[in-house]
């Protein structure tokens, strides 16, 4: 500091001044200076990530990829670790989209919770256009979960192994896993993927789960079993893909609760809540105390580990293509501006 500057400082700014720069001066002054904590600073705080997913098209905006880089501790890829795009040939693998998207995380020091390796959707032809005998497609998932987990050991937090295996009323979903294999397909590519990467968690994960009833009853059923066969099961995915005209899940918190019970983590996995078009204040309102709530549920449970939004951004969303009419469900909208929803989680993780 100049010697005049020093002068006219005085003995108190000349105190305040060497505080500052020691760190030491808290309150206004210090915060006027401070940067805004983000999502994940303030979910670090309760021991909890706060993530989004992401997907490769998208990785070109620059602005985009600045408010992921910030804001967030945990990315998903949306797609680019599923069964159609790592091994679009059998027996012939391309992980680039991944790898892409866990060098960004990485990049970023964001951790990554990998998407999925056993689901009846987004399958390739090869495996989904011919009849298979039970060794044949047992070698075949073995082979494809082993080899995919063994390119991510030490670089993914955890694996979706197996994704939406039940229906609505709780029993199990016709895939061409389940009716080849059986439900024993489900212990079975929990254990190899351990195999694989013992130091991975092991998460299932579904839609329609977040409520006690009975598609979460099957799911507390099955872990259970799982557990106590000594099957390597650590976490359970609540994707939580709500929609403003079917009402909140009251008993969200009691579920959560109930599955920590078990030993098991959970997690938030694919969060998003979507609405009616056009988007009103008072829907947006509406959806702000839903993202609100939903958060502290998980702050409130100590088994929780943390919330992902499926990517942060209507720019970006999934849900006008899958719900026509329907849409704004996310805590940006699609000009990256934050929306009452952003606000509404910041409230809940202070």
């Amino acid at each position: 500091m100049p010697r005049t500057s020093r002068t006219r400082l005085g003995l108190a700014g000349v105190l305040t001044a060497v505080l500052v720069g020691a760190g030491a001066v808290t309150g206004p002054a210090a915060q006027a200076h401070e940067k805004p904590r983000t999502l994940a600073d303030l979910a670090e705080r309760h021991g909890r990530y706060f993530g989004s997913a992401t997907d490769n098209p998208e990785l070109t905006d620059t602005a985009y990829t600045g408010i992921l880089g910030d804001e967030f501790d945990m990315i998903t890829p949306g797609n680019g670790m599923k069964w159609y795009a790592t091994e679009p040939q059998q027996g012939v693998f391309d992980f680039s989209a991944g790898d892409e998207i866990v060098n960004l995380a990485r990049a970023h020091h964001q951790k990554i919770r990998a998407h999925t390796l056993v689901w009846h959707s987004q399958l390739p032809g090869w495996l989904t256009d011919r009849e298979w005998t039970a060794p044949e497609l047992r070698a075949v998932l073995k082979n494809h979960i082993q080899t995919e987990v063994r390119h991510y050991r030490g670089k993914v937090y955890s694996w979706d192994v197996v994704n939406e295996a039940f229906n609505e009323d709780g029993t199990y979903r016709e895939t061409v896993f389940y009716k080849t294999l059986g439900p024993g397909y489900i212990a079975d590519a929990l254990r190899w993927a351990h195999q694989a990467d013992p130091k991975a968690r092991l998460y299932l994960n579904d839609y329609n789960v977040e409520a006690v009833g009975p598609k979460s009853d099957a799911y507390y059923a099955l872990a259970k079993e799982l557990k106590a066969q000594g099957v390597p099961l650590h976490g359970f995915g609540l994707q939580a893909h709500l929609a403003l005209q079917y009402g909140y899940p009251a008993s969200l918190e009691d579920n959560l609760r109930r599955f920590g019970r078990l030993g098991l983590d959970t997690a938030l996995t694919e969060v998003d809540v979507r609405m009616q078009l056009p988007a009103t204040e008072e829907k947006l309102a509406q959806q702000a105390d839903w993202y609100r709530d939903l958060t502290k549920a998980c702050l409130a449970v100590r088994r929780c580990a943390g919330v992902t939004v499926w990517d942060y951004t209507d720019k970006y969303s999934w849900i006008p293509d899958f719900f026509p009419g329907e849409g704004a469900a996310l805590p940006w909208d699609e000009q990256l501006a934050p929306k009452p929803a952003y606000h509404a989680i910041r409230e809940a993780l202070k």
